[in-house]
């Protein structure tokens, strides 16, 4: 039992992306699949204390595939050396934050240039916490980007949610422009995936509209980076986490994150730097990239 058990877990890696997306089942498995390398040791132990050479062979075959698919993810060659000429950090806020000027002021102090935020509640603590600092702002619904450099141009971004939840600003950097989106998009529940699935399509599609040469994508897209829901972003964007992160920068619940649907992307930049960020009284963690020129 413990070697069929290792046999199928094995093939449920490798084969994850074989199953049929219905209802949000192929999206829920591949979100999952980085956390199944935690059920290796479990039948390596069951297969000790059995003392079955057989069950210990077999959990080999999956332990191989969760290391080739995943251990990556902490063995990656050093990012880009350099000066961060830009950095970032996104984080959502939480509906209902008791004290989100204390979340806001947690991001502050990691010196991001540009603080792409969602979940905004429509009073000003955040606004009055990093006035100082940030006094380049634009907002849309409950999205906003706090910015130290000037904001050339702002508009809201149509994601197909029948609200606006997304913006795109033009940030005059000191060595360039950069068009930055915020975006906040469709929540994804257990057996319904569709409007979080038609809102990256609808992302993916402005961006590769985007004439942009230098373009930045801070937000909340509720979709693992492991997803193939994700795959039109990430065929059109570098992933700041994949390419200069160390791990899976998972950042929900932010107790004990085990998937990451928060996201920094990029394009006509080099990733130096990324990294995720407890923060008070939000529900998720903040990520954080620097990028040079």
């Amino acid at each position: 039992m413990l070697a069929a058990a290792a046999v199928l877990l094995a093939a449920v890696l490798a084969g994850h992306r074989a199953v049929p997306n219905v209802r949000g089942l192929g999206s829920l498995l591949d979100s999952a699949t980085p956390l199944l390398g935690t059920v290796v040791p479990l039948l390596a132990l069951g297969a000790l204390l059995r003392r079955s050479r057989l069950a210990l062979v077999a959990v080999l075959l999956p332990a191989s595939v969760w290391a080739t698919l995943y251990a990556g993810a902490w063995v990656r060659p050093a990012p880009a050396q350099g000066t961060a000429g830009l950095r970032v950090a996104s984080q959502n806020l939480r509906a209902g934050n008791p004290d989100p000027a204390a979340t806001v002021r947690g991001l502050a102090a990691t010196g991001a240039d540009l603080i792409g935020l969602q979940e905004v509640a429509e009073d000003d603590r955040v606004g009055a916490a990093l006035r100082g600092g940030y006094p380049h702002r634009a907002a849309v619904s409950t999205v906003a980007l706090y910015s130290r450099y000037p904001i050339r141009e702002r508009a809201g971004v149509d994601t197909g949610l029948g609200w606006t939840r997304a913006l795109r600003a033009v940030v005059a950097t000191p060595s360039g422009d950069v068009a930055v989106y915020v975006a906040h998009l469709g929540s994804a529940r257990a057996g319904d995936t569709v409007t979080r699935d038609q809102t990256v399509a609808a992302l993916a599609a402005t961006v590769r509209a985007d004439p942009a040469p230098r373009l930045v994508v801070l937000g909340d897209l509720n979709t693992a980076s492991t997803d193939r829901v994700f795959t039109p972003l990430t065929r059109l964007l570098g992933d700041a986490q994949a390419d200069a992160g160390r791990g899976f920068g998972f950042t929900w619940p932010a107790a004990v994150p085990v998937t990451r649907p928060d996201h920094v992307l990029y394009r006509g930049l080099t990733a130096t730097s990324a990294g995720v960020l407890r923060t008070p009284a939000s529900d998720h963690r903040a990520v954080t990239a620097g990028f040079r020129w």
